[in-house]
């Protein structure tokens, strides 16, 4: 193997990896923290005796869980202005589409949680005068989210993952700005290894924090 890396100019251009980093953080935040909350309701209607609003709940569950993510985030983009008249920004097309996603994902997630939970810790609750958001908040969630992190942990790495499919739309973020650094400076492969590098260091410190917050709650519950 005679192939010489060539680091130096990648480094060089640094800037160009940090600016699309910030963009990739970004639209992680928004679109795991928006999926967290909407992912508990969807949940709630999905694991509801109502007809109606589990009918809702799982036909979302199944579309979003049963497409690919890239033909949601292209449909986003391209269809939903044909349809609406409205066009979104690539970057709100992309986190709506990975929030939506990710939310059927969470929304499971929280329905087997907490109907994880034996049906005494409910019906005590009711027995003394609890309603059933108060059930939720000061009962089930508290009981049940330790349960979850684990799940919640793989969902937050394969999203973080996922983010770099936002560069088909012109998303300007991580993998964007690498392929372009990539075809300025004909050096692919050391591009991409330290594109690698970087959501290594990005997504295993969370990793590790999950498996802290795991044991530390799964002590205080023992």
């Amino acid at each position: 193997m005679n192939y010489t890396f060539q680091f130096g100019e990648i480094l060089a251009n640094s800037d160009l990896l940090l600016r699309g980093l910030k963009l990739t953080i970004l639209l992680f935040a928004i679109a795991f923290s928006g999926a967290l909350v909407c992912g508990l309701f969807i949940g709630l209607a999905r694991g509801s005796a109502l007809r109606v609003p589990n009918l809702i709940a799982t036909a979302y569950i199944e579309i979003f869980r049963n497409t690919p993510v890239l033909v949601q985030l292209i449909w986003f983009y391209y269809a939903l202005p044909a349809l609406s008249g409205w066009q979104p920004s690539a970057f709100t097309a992309a986190a709506l589409g990975l929030f939506l996603n990710t939310s059927a994902y969470c929304a499971e997630i929280w329905r087997a949680g907490l109907q994880s939970l034996p049906a005494g810790q409910w019906e005590a609750g009711r027995a003394i005068g609890m309603s059933e958001w108060q059930l939720l908040r000061r009962v089930a969630v508290p009981q049940a989210f330790s349960r979850m992190v684990p799940a919640f942990t793989n969902r937050g790495v394969e999203l973080a993952k996922m983010t770099s499919i936002a560069s088909t739309i012109t998303v300007q973020e991580l993998m964007y700005e690498a392929k372009m650094l990539s075809t300025q400076t004909f050096l692919p492969l050391e591009t991409f290894t330290i594109v690698a590098v970087i959501y290594f260091v990005l997504i295993y410190p969370g990793t590790l924090a999950a498996y802290a917050l795991e044991r530390r709650l799964n002590s205080k519950g023992a």
